[in-house]
């Protein structure tokens, strides 16, 4: 039996009306990162005869007919833009968006008759992200390493991703995508890394990355420093440059194990430890010689010997040669006399021809 008449009409009425009806949203899930703007692109239609009174956009509606207006919600009034308008377009922007935001949004308006109220469904699905780095802990020099910038959801935009270390960009490491690899890398490459989205103030949480490496520029290091005389005490310590720094050393003087530890102690030094020491620095990830220094240990006793000797045999010089000046001085006061009798008897020798000459001179006269 066919329906009446009337009731074929007002079902006629429905299926054309309802087709009249509707919001289309340009994208149902929007991924967004943390402290970022959200655009929410959509357009709606009514059917002709209608006007618009009020539009706006609602979140998680239970009863359609009391959803409310996000706009009038202090949580989103100062951080909600209305970009549509009251004929097609109903596009808004959400700016700083948190993990709060996380919500099922609908576009809903109303018109100036009674049947004319729609809300648009399914609504967009807001996921709201942060970033985090994900790297390993712990690599070793000469390593390639990769470090990965992850979200928990897949962003909606085209991201450029940018990368830090120590709080500085890395400017030559701007990439299309989300990761950061660094080939052979090196102790320098130790620090803090963040990343972040080019043109996005939000920049995750630093993760630390530690490069361990062999023992390096090891030398000892003697204290006292300067002159070890018998019977003081001196202590070596071996010194390196490692990731984990070293804990076990070992001693060798020439090339005999002589101890063991970082500090190689010797109490009441004596000549025998004279010689040359060197340390050995040893890591799981390698061992590492250093060069060898020298003690010269001086004998105290030997040097009370040396000093009694040289006095001893100074004053043997100095007596030796006052005895050489003493006798040099009697030579030279003998040697002045003897000269000074010579010259007394010819002075002698002289006056007596002298008188004889005279008195023979009288004597014939």
């Amino acid at each position: 039996m066919a329906p009446p008449l009337p009731l074929i009409f007002l079902l006629m009425i429905h299926r054309v009306s309802s087709s009249d009806w509707g919001v289309n949203y340009s994208h149902l899930y929007i991924c967004a990162l943390k402290n970022s703007s959200v655009i929410m692109s959509c357009n709606y239609t009514y059917p002709t005869g209608y006007k618009i009174e009020k539009v706006f956009w609602t979140k998680n509606p239970v009863n359609c007919e009391n959803s409310p207006d996000l706009s009038e919600d202090p949580e989103y009034s100062q951080r909600l833009q209305y970009l549509g308008d009251k004929q097609q377009n109903c596009t808004i922007r959400l700016s700083h968006v948190t993990q709060k935001d996380s919500h099922m949004y609908y576009f809903r308006f109303t018109t100036d008759k009674p049947d004319g109220k729609w809300t648009g469904k399914p609504g967009v699905n807001l996921t709201v992200t942060d970033l985090q780095v994900e790297a390993p802990e712990r690599v070793t020099e000469g390593q390639n390493v990769s470090l990965t910038c992850k979200s928990s959801c897949a962003l909606t935009d085209r991201a450029t991703f940018i990368w830090y270390r120590n709080s500085q960009p890395l400017t030559e490491r701007r990439d299309r995508n989300n990761q950061l690899l660094l080939q052979s890398v090196r102790r320098e490459d130790a620090g803090r890394y963040r990343c972040a989205l080019q043109e996005h103030t939000y920049i995750s949480p630093a993760v630390y990355l530690s490069v361990t490496y062999p023992p390096k520029h090891t030398f000892v290091a003697v204290s006292p420093c300067c002159e070890l005389v018998e019977g003081n005490s001196v202590n070596l310590s071996c010194n390196s440059d490692s990731y984990p720094p070293a804990l076990n050393f070992s001693w060798f003087k020439g090339g005999t194990f002589v101890g063991s530890g970082r500090i190689y102690s010797i109490s009441k030094i004596s000549s025998n430890h004279s010689g040359e020491y060197k340390c050995k620095s040893i890591t799981e990830h390698g061992e590492k010689y250093s060069d060898a220094v020298t003690l010269n240990v001086t004998c105290v006793g030997c040097l009370v010997k040396l000093y009694t000797t040289g006095v001893v045999c100074g004053a043997a010089v100095v007596i030796m040669m006052v005895l050489i000046w003493v006798k040099k001085r009697k030579d030279t006061q003998e040697s002045q006399m003897n000269q000074s009798r010579t010259y007394h008897n010819i002075y002698q020798a002289s006056d007596e021809k002298l008188t004889e000459s005279v008195y023979e001179d009288v004597t014939m006269t």
